[in-house]
């Protein structure tokens, strides 16, 4: 099995519990603008490999939940489109 696939495994009954009915506003959240200028610079300054170690861990930490609110949208997606059905 896939990382991937087992993430989704053992996330599944906690989206199970949390999105039905909450799709449009799963869908509708939105990064605010200062958190959204820190990650680019953060991002920026990666590229050019200048993160001190505290930079690094905090853009991974904002990597690793951009992943996870990835995988939320896109399961409020199929909940919304099973809805839908």
């Amino acid at each position: 099995m896939s990382a991937q696939a087992a993430f989704h495994r053992g996330v599944q009954p906690l989206l199970q519990l949390l999105l039905p009915g909450r799709e449009d506003a799963v869908l509708a959240v939105e990064t605010d603008q200062p958190l959204r200028d820190r990650i680019e610079e953060l991002a920026g300054r990666n590229t050019e490999d200048m993160l001190t170690a505290e930079e690094r861990d905090e853009y991974a930490g904002y990597v690793r939940a951009n992943k996870f609110v990835a995988v939320l949208r896109r399961e409020a997606l199929k909940f919304k489109a099973g809805s839908a059905a």
